[in-house]
């Protein structure tokens, strides 16, 4: 009888102590109701618009977290959480400090535009200051929409030094062969990442470096080596299509300035110098366009090599692509120019050499990517007229070349098209265009 009230003595005393511990932890373990108004309180804070969360509650096991589902910004495109976990630090909990060992988000939609002006700077001081808010950070299937609506999915995970600083990163384009993946290393205490890219069969790795300056602004600078990447599956990695298909290489600097990691984002430029061997303008054929002054150009244009320099320059409104320096060689044709895209509007011209450096009849490309119109001017049109009855073949582009020249000085402005009546005279012109050939 003694041992059985001490076993049961023993077993009011754990029942007791259990207790004891669950109406402690009711108490440190605020309500779902209550998280979810600090929920909506404190990302209404933080990203300046009201948020919508559908649910939110704690989940004891198995091991204790709070999870948020169905929450959306109040936005015309809302930045969409379906199911996003959280694995609170139990002690900085039972100190009533908000800190977070690992947070998974799993499925969420982000519209590039909705992203605008949500975090303050303020802000960005007051969470640099806490010593690590957020340890690890685990996210699959998020959307990224572009500002044209162009939907990306991507997943990867993050590991957080103090003041936001990733340990290490791993950005992937899941289900895209080749693989698609950036890779960030932090080397030691300093704020610089290696930096290990993988993308069209190639290689860009090189290292990012990130200073705060005067008045706590941001500054980041790095380097990397693009190596064989095949460009046109590079694109395709990222649902963007290609104008050129072959492998790239060169050297590319990267630079960013801003108060927040956003501006940042919103501020970088890059230039690259970069190479190309053998490959193929994609749905464009140049003598075809050459030879139809422009209202032709259907079909593919096969290059034994292309260079120059890509400036690409992220503003509030979205990229500005450069061009400068491009010569794209194509058996006894070479076109050398510059081009300039911004808001999927392009502006270029060129000039297409039929003896390198020599001769060359100009070609003008402009318009939305959608609609790309290409022209030569007239001039050069009824130069090549003359260049042909003189002499078939280089004496066409010289003619053109001319052509042009005169057009510019004769007819300052828009091209227009030569009229219907005025080509009976080409001919004519032939017989004065005779000293050019003795001399």
């Amino acid at each position: 009888m003694k041992r059985a009230h001490k076993w049961l003595a023993g077993v009011v005393i754990v029942l007791l102590v259990v207790a004891a511990a669950w109406v402690a932890a009711l108490r440190l373990v605020p309500s779902d109701e209550e998280l979810a108004r600090r929920a909506s309180v404190e990302l209404e804070a933080a990203l300046g618009v009201k948020v919508r969360v559908g649910a939110l509650h704690w989940r004891l096991f198995p091991s204790p977290a709070v999870v948020m589902e169905d929450a959306a910004t109040e936005q015309p495109q809302p930045i969409v959480i379906k199911k996003l976990t959280a694995y609170p630090d139990l002690f900085a909990l039972w100190q009533r400090r908000i800190k977070i060992d690992r947070a998974d988000l799993e499925g969420a939609v982000v519209p590039q535009l909705s992203l605008r002006g949500l975090a303050s700077k303020r802000q960005k001081e007051e969470t640099a200051t806490e010593e690590l808010p957020l340890a690890r950070f685990v996210f699959r299937d998020v959307t990224w929409i572009s500002r044209r609506g162009i939907s990306v999915v991507y997943e990867g995970e993050v590991d957080f030094d103090p003041g936001w600083r990733p340990r290490k990163a791993e950005l992937r384009r899941p289900g895209v062969s080749p693989a698609a993946q950036l890779t960030l290393t932090r080397q030691g205490p300093d704020d610089r990442w290696d930096t290990r890219i993988q993308v069209g069969g190639g290689t860009a790795h090189g290292d990012v470096h990130l200073e705060t300056r005067a008045g706590g602004r941001l500054h980041l600078e790095g380097k990397l080596q693009p190596k064989d990447i095949e460009v046109e599956s590079a694109l395709a990695a990222f649902n963007r299509r290609s104008i050129i298909a072959g492998r790239a290489s060169g050297d590319t600097t990267l630079t960013a300035n801003g108060d927040t990691v956003g501006e940042l984002a919103q501020s970088l430029h890059t230039q690259t110098l970069f190479t190309m061997g053998k490959s193929t303008l994609l749905r464009f054929d140049l003598d075809k366009a050459v030879r139809s002054a422009g209202k032709e150009h259907e079909g593919q244009t096969p290059l034994d090599s292309v260079t120059g320099r890509l400036d690409t320059q992220n503003t509030p409104q979205g990229m500005v692509v450069t061009y400068t320096g491009v010569k794209a060689v194509s058996g006894s044709l070479t076109a050398s120019g510059e081009a300039k895209i911004a808001n999927r509007h392009i502006e270029a011209e060129f000039a297409v050499d039929l003896v390198d450096g020599i001769v060359g009849v100009p070609l003008k490309v402009s318009g939305p990517l959608e609609d790309v119109k290409f022209s030569v001017p007239s001039g050069a049109i009824a130069g090549a007229v003359v260049g042909t009855a003189v002499l078939p073949g280089v004496g066409t582009a010289i003619g053109a070349r001319v052509g042009a020249a005169l057009g510019k000085i004769f007819s300052p402005g828009p091209a227009t098209p030569a009229p219907a009546s005025s080509a009976p005279s080409a001919p004519r012109a032939a017989k004065p265009a005779q000293p050019a050939k003795t001399r």
